[in-house]
């Protein structure tokens, strides 16, 4: 990958592991700030209340993120302890490794998480589980798969939204992504989220039209992101395993079909 220029659509900090994977490999990483959270008021005070109202069996994370937000929340509104016990009361679910930690830093013991870094994972493992109850604190932009997934296996779920998703406002990097994209500068780019496909086209938009990807390798980090890319036409591949690290092994791949891989890493999840 000696030499190439391979854009996600995640801000520097949030793509850190992800540009150590590729510089690592020789190229360059253009991080691309897509989305931005917006938190919503009373979050920690809701799901306390939503909890004690539900009496939840199982609290499923399904991001880092959720569980900071939640817990920074928690602390800001003054109902740390209330929240702790809220979700300490249950069986914790994480998504993925990342997941975990973020629990962990936080005093909280995750009991299960699934094989597969997803909401088909965590289908999986509540299939194996059987039913119960769930609460799931959630982006206002998640799709209902998740839950009718897992109301299908029998598991009543109750999902509380924590913040909403935007597209981010113009930056450096945006710039320095469009004057490289038409000269064939940007050699790979990897979505990893439906709603970064979504503010992507809008955040070009804005400049001027649909950007022409045809000499860009473009990587999907799982199905539904793929399915966002094919609302909008948009030719690409999809990684393996639903993680940045297997988002980097499919775009190395892509531009280096010829390369032996290097020795396949589990890294990190939501």
């Amino acid at each position: 990958m000696k030499g190439k220029t391979v854009a996600i659509t995640r801000s520097a900090r949030d793509a850190r592991e992800f540009s150590e994977l590729v510089r690592s490999a020789g190229a360059e990483p253009l991080p691309l700030p897509t989305i931005e959270l917006a938190a919503r008021g009373g979050i920690a005070a809701e799901f306390v209340k939503a909890a004690k109202e539900y009496d939840p069996d199982h609290t499923v994370f399904m991001s880092s993120r959720a569980v900071s937000l939640l817990f920074e929340a928690g602390e800001a509104e003054g109902v740390q302890e209330a929240l702790r016990a809220a979700v300490t009361n249950t069986s914790v679910v994480a998504v993925g490794p990342v997941t975990r930690a973020a629990l962990s830093e936080r005093g909280v013991r995750t009991a299960r998480m699934p094989e597969t870094y997803s909401s088909i994972g965590i289908g999986e493992l509540f299939s194996k589980m059987g039913g119960g109850r769930a609460i799931i604190p959630r982006s206002g932009a998640s799709t209902p798969f998740l839950k009718e997934l897992l109301e299908k296996i029998g598991v009543s779920v109750k999902e509380t939204v924590l913040y909403d998703v935007r597209a981010c406002a113009d930056s450096p990097e945006w710039a320095s992504f469009r004057a490289m994209l038409p000269r064939g500068g940007i050699d790979g780019l990897v979505f990893t989220s439906a709603s970064s496909v979504r503010a992507f086209f809008e955040i070009m938009g804005r400049a001027g039209g649909p950007p022409d990807l045809e000499k860009t390798r473009v990587v999907s980090i799982g199905p539904f992101t793929s399915a966002e890319l094919e609302k909008f036409g948009v030719r690409h591949s999809s990684a393996g395993a639903h993680t940045v690290p297997g988002a980097f092994e499919e775009i190395r791949r892509r531009l280096c079909p010829d390369s032996t891989p290097p020795e396949p890493a589990r890294g990190s999840a939501r």
